[in-house]
């Protein structure tokens, strides 16, 4: 078969593992070819640096989305992270609208917070444009915050993990942001139980809602969403159903973040999952 292609909408930042940085070596090793479109240039990621460059791509994203466009240019997945203001929302969606085929999978990454806090970025207006986003995607990929703003709850009544009924909790939110089981969800940092963390998927395909879980790792990491989420595209793109697609994600998180913790690396460095990309090779 033809070599996929993916259209990856993500910022680029030169130090510290996130984003582009993590997304395109991720998805070339599983055998998808990476077209990438960067929403901005940071000399470093924003988590811990100070005095960091940044260089706002949003006036060149309908340049380049225009030329591929006179190109011919065919995707068999778009895939959006972080965006970089409510502008480059509309031009994002704009580009799902213009390159989306009938069999393009569009994974939505719809970042917006963490620890039941919106990124400083990040406006009330902006994170209603990114539900706007997340509509046009056959995946969302929300950590509990997120899902919270998604579907306006509060986030402290969430389920995180010390329950007997937080699996039952879990379920009804990835039943809730599934638009009436028309999208497939994967919550990140879903916990059944202490000690334990991982995802909880609803699948649009099958209609079921499934948990997958590892062993949790009590360390700081950076830059975990987008490795789930790039794991987690590139194998829908080589047919695995959302349940094995993400549990192959969590399983790699989880040996990554034991590699990580190992070498003690600093939070700022990102986690440390080149060594390890082998394992995601196609077999």
């Amino acid at each position: 078969m033809p070599t996929p292609r993916a259209a990856v909408i993500h910022d680029l930042s030169g130090f510290g593992r996130c984003s582009l940085t993590e997304v395109m070596p991720i998805l070339s090793v599983m055998g998808v070819q990476c077209c990438p479109l960067p929403t901005a240039f940071l000399s470093t990621h924003t988590g811990g640096f100070e005095g960091f460059t940044f260089l706002d791509m949003t006036e060149e994203l309908p340049r380049v989305a225009a030329h591929w466009k006179s190109l011919d240019l065919r995707f068999q997945a778009i895939y959006s992270g972080f965006l970089g203001s409510g502008r480059q929302i509309g031009i994002v969606s704009d580009f799902i609208r213009d390159f989306r085929g009938p069999d393009t999978l569009v994974v939505v990454d719809p970042v917006m917070g963490d620890d039941g806090r919106a990124y400083q970025t990040y406006t009330p207006a902006m994170c209603a444009g990114m539900a706007e986003l997340a509509k046009l995607a056959d995946v969302i990929t929300p950590n509990l915050t997120e899902a919270a703003f998604l579907l306006g709850r509060d986030y402290r009544e969430l389920p995180h993990g010390g329950s007997p009924g937080d699996e039952a909790a879990l379920r009804e939110l990835a039943e809730a942001l599934s638009l009436g089981g028309r999208r497939s969800v994967a919550i990140t940092g879903a916990s059944l139980s202490p000690g334990r963390t991982g995802a909880m998927c609803f699948d649009a395909r099958t209609g079921r809602t499934e948990a997958v879980q590892t062993d949790f790792v009590a360390h700081p990491l950076h830059g975990t969403g987008d490795i789930f989420a790039s794991v987690l595209t590139g194998g829908l793109l080589r047919g695995a159903s959302l349940a094995e697609a993400a549990g192959l994600a969590v399983e790699f998180i989880h040996d990554c973040a034991v590699r990580t913790v190992a070498q003690g690396l600093s939070l700022q460095e990102g986690v440390d999952f080149e060594p390890l990309l082998g394992r995601l090779c196609p077999r």
